[in-house]
């Protein structure tokens, strides 16, 4: 473990509105405590990184690897018709992805998901029901799912 990643720590307004769960190489796995959508992010456990450019190249090459995993797995698990990934940081500019599955039948189809619909968060069914699904298809990716 190196020193950014001992000084990095996650965002007050990310901890907020999201659920941890769990840890890539490289990326903190979130899940944004709306139910509207499947909504995803990574956040690389670097301290005071706010770009993609401020990341060495093998920590931009794994954040790549990281992002394109968990959107085709996302996309696969949740039959997306299409899957959003942004890097804005307007409001939040700790660097963070998100991943949000999208469907022609969601809330906010065709517009972005930001402010469209009221939050809806998530019962613990359904994030059981989550965690269940990512560990089935990523166990060896993702720290927090039990090894068999």
């Amino acid at each position: 473990m190196d020193e950014l990643e001992l000084e990095y720590e996650l965002d007050p307004r990310l901890a907020a509105d999201t659920i941890s769960l769990g840890n890539f190489p490289l990326c903190q796995l979130l899940l944004m405590n709306d139910a509207n959508y499947p909504w995803f992010i990574l956040v690389p456990r670097r301290a005071g990184v706010t770009e993609i450019y401020h990341l060495s190249l093998d920590e931009r090459t794994q954040l790549m690897s990281e992002s394109s995993f968990l959107a085709e797995n996302l996309a696969d698990l949740f039959h997306a018709s299409k899957m959003n990934i942004a890097a804005l940081g307007n409001m939040v500019p700790q660097l963070h992805m998100h991943h949000v599955v999208r469907k022609e039948n969601d809330a906010a189809w065709p517009a972005p998901v930001w402010g469209k619909v009221p939050a809806i968060p998530y019962t613990p069914a359904q994030l059981d029901d989550i965690r269940e699904r990512l560990c089935r298809l990523m166990s060896e990716e993702l720290s927090f799912c039990p090894h068999a």
